[in-house]
């Protein structure tokens, strides 16, 4: 799985890439982006392929099947079925785990210890029937191992409360680089909306004060009028994941997957790497699909109704010019367990975006809070104490009035 010789995974791949310099076989280098000798190093360009509707890479296409273009066929999803070639093109053996249920394809005669996905070693080899659909397009790795091992201790640094031995346990770990399984959908979608709209006025009312006095306030009220309409949107590559061994509430978190870089499906972007199978069916995806188009209609019809506010939206969606591919994303997956439970780690192996989960440490939280309230207490302690001498303190004393001095006596007049 892109390592040294010495440590260097057989190849997902029954079919084998031969150096042109020693013979050797080559693997794909998401660092060099190329084929690479793990043994002399000499580096061979993928060559590009282009593939007919049934057949493998260079056989004519069916008729009346799409063109491939660089990033593979856009297949109408009413023919699908009919028109999608099946299997990887090479042979393939599948390792199937027992504990997650994801079924990952490596080349015959590996011997698999554990699952790439939940780290169990409950994992079963079988040979593929081939009868699965055929990726149309993918995206290589452009992120190599130690680039992934060092998002994976960064994003370990940035953790709050989590146990301690954490860090230690994950350099314990084994990164892996697996193909996983999604289906794309283009579609149109016109949609027609019904609501009411609500637009504001302001009315002055008249009331009166807890003191008794009478007083007018401006009190919002909102007039209700029907309104309707629609609109025309083009979703473009509507991502589905397909796969098994992944949580959806982790992959879902991806956002940075680039679909204007997928290049046509070639076996040899496999070499030295493992790739899900889907478990997710074509049609069973484009229902979910059809479920987050619709909800981002939605959203979209519910701004343009008019006025300031709006009620009782109703959208109805009408799907056209349906296509598909079934492709592969590259994701980099740290599966470990902590107290006995799984926990993964995931790295983007197109963009390396990170998400992940990790245990919790009780007692950090524990004493965080113990720490909140403390703080919390003191504060309040001290605001009372402050109130306490504001309540206390005696009001300043008014400077003392000079007293008013008496009219001066008249003096006595003298006796005659």
């Amino acid at each position: 799985m892109n390592q040294s010789p010495q440590t260097s995974a057989p190849a997902t791949s029954g079919q084998e890439f031969p150096c042109n310099n020693c013979g050797a076989k080559l693997n794909y280098d998401a660092g060099a982006q190329a084929m690479k000798c793990p043994y002399c190093g000499s580096q061979q360009a993928v060559p590009q392929q282009t593939r007919g509707a049934q057949g493998p890479p260079g056989a004519p296409a069916a008729p009346g099947a799409p063109a491939a273009g660089p990033a593979g066929r856009e297949i109408p999803i009413e023919e699908g079925l009919r028109l999608a070639a099946r299997g990887f093109g090479t042979p393939v053996t599948q390792v199937s785990c027992n504990d997650c249920g994801a079924t990952v394809n490596v080349s015959p005669g590996e011997q698999t210890a554990k699952c790439a996905f939940c780290g169990s070693q409950q994992v079963l080899a079988q040979e593929s029937a081939g009868t699965a659909i055929r990726p149309e397009s993918m995206v290589p790795f452009k992120l190599d191992k130690p680039a992934a091992n060092a998002k994976f201790e960064a994003w370990l640094g940035t953790l709050w409360f989590r146990p301690n031995d954490l860090k230690q346990m994950a350099k314990l770990q084994e990164m892996g680089g697996v193909y996983i399984p999604f289906w794309t959908f283009d579609a149109w979608v016109r949609s027609q909306w019904t609501a009411d709209a609500g637009y504001y006025y302001y009315e002055t009312e008249h009331y009166t004060d807890q003191n008794g006095n009478r007083s007018t306030r401006q009190v919002q009220r909102t007039r209700w009028e029907p309104a309707s309409g629609w609109r025309q949107d083009f979703f473009d590559d509507t991502l589905v994941c397909a796969s098994k061994g992944l949580p959806p509430d982790l992959v879902s978190q991806f956002q940075s997957f680039d679909t204007k870089q997928l290049t046509a499906y070639n076996p040899q972007f496999l070499a030295g790497w493992r790739a899900e199978s889907y478990a997710i069916d074509l049609m069973p995806a484009w229902g979910t699909a059809q479920t987050n188009m619709s909800s981002t209609q939605e959203s979209r019809c519910g701004r343009d109704v008019p006025g300031d506010t709006h009620r009782f939206l109703n959208v109805h969606n009408s799907f056209s010019h349906v296509t598909f591919k079934h492709v592969l994303l590259p994701i980099w997956i740290a599966a470990y367990r902590y107290n006995g439970k799984p926990y993964q780690f995931l790295v983007n192996g197109q963009t390396g975006e990170v998400v992940g989960k990790a245990p919790w440490s009780f007692w950090k939280i524990f004493f965080a809070v113990l720490g909140g309230l403390a703080l919390i207490t003191v504060i309040a302690v001290l605001y009372g104490q402050y109130e306490q001498q504001q309540r206390g303190a005696s009001p300043r004393s008014l400077p003392a009035q000079p007293a008013h001095a008496s009219p001066p006596s008249q003096p006595a007049r003298p006796k005659h």
